[in-house]
């Protein structure tokens, strides 16, 4: 007899060698099932999918890496790694070249978008659909709580990056990110922002994220790239949005509809991390989207 517990799918942890790191990931699912990628933002990491994973695992085969400078990936001092977000993608892609992945759906937050959109540009043959939760690829969903970062890329002063370190870096500035635009900020469980800030704190990591901070700007300048990507591939696409996040504001969920007409939009009553919150919304509007998009 099958007990309730049986029933949920469960998550294993992996650790595999690709681009000279050795690559944090986890995986549920079928071995056969249509593959769901799962790129995760700053500060977090594959830890953020926890409730996400077993809600989508029990027909996809869902995979989750640490990027790079995130959780518990490793990069040894010898491969003098540089940190972007051209060498993030190279390492994810490589990533998923030792998985043998040769076709997935997307999920990408923060971010996971510009890694994944560089992906998707460099293989839009493997790209079966894509899920965009607060990830941008439009000026116009850029928010005010940029303002510092934009004068950071003006000026990378000695000067702005403290300010970045003092504001964002910090166990207030990651919880804020996790609390703001929600309903109940009590609600958000502490060990998400927490484990974060940890992490942050290990030696160098902050420099890293300081370094990643700046290099967003080459994001920013590759909007075009993206959106051609997007006119050009026509992958199926839902957008689905916490209304309330003062990074990536609703209209770079909107915009996604000029070069994808098709586009799904939903909006939802939260803010930046929005799976702390509405997972069981975030994983009904996934299976209903990608169950249509891999009927067999």
């Amino acid at each position: 007899m099958k007990t309730a517990n049986a029933l949920i799918p469960h998550t294993s942890i992996g650790r595999v060698e690709a681009d000279g790191v050795t690559v944090f990931y986890r995986e549920a699912g079928p071995p056969n099932g249509p593959v769901l990628l799962l790129l995760h933002g700053f500060p977090t990491s594959s830890f953020q999918y926890r409730e996400l994973i077993p809600r989508l695992a029990d027909r996809y085969r869902v995979i989750a890496p640490d990027l790079p400078g995130f959780g518990f990936t490793e990069v040894p001092e010898r491969r003098r790694y540089k940190y972007s977000f051209d060498a993030l993608s190279s390492t994810v892609l490589a990533f998923t070249d030792v998985l043998q992945l040769n076709s997935y759906a997307l999920y990408v937050f923060d971010y996971g978008a510009p890694v994944g959109f560089r992906l998707a540009m460099a293989r839009p043959e493997r790209v079966t659909a894509i899920v965009s939760q607060n990830g941008n690829a439009y000026e116009e969903g850029l928010g005010d709580a940029w303002d510092p970062i934009r004068k950071y890329w003006a000026a990378p002063t000695p000067e702005n990056r403290e300010v970045i370190r003092k504001n964002i870096l910090t166990l207030e500035g990651t919880r804020w990110q996790y609390t703001h635009g929600t309903k109940n900020p009590g609600s958000v469980a502490p060990e998400s922002y927490t484990l974060d800030w940890a992490l942050l704190e290990r030696p160098g990591n902050k420099e890293i994220q300081l370094d990643l901070f700046l290099d967003y700007a080459s994001n920013v300048k590759l909007y075009p790239k993206f959106q051609e990507y997007f006119r050009k591939s026509k992958p199926p696409f839902l957008a689905i949005w916490g209304k309330n996040d003062p990074f990536f504001i609703p209209p770079g969920a909107e915009a996604f509809r000029k070069d994808l007409p098709d586009a799904k939009v939903q909006f939802l009553d939260t803010g930046h991390f929005a799976l702390e919150t509405h997972v069981e919304e975030i994983a009904f509007a996934m299976r209903d989207f990608l169950d249509k998009c891999h009927t067999t």
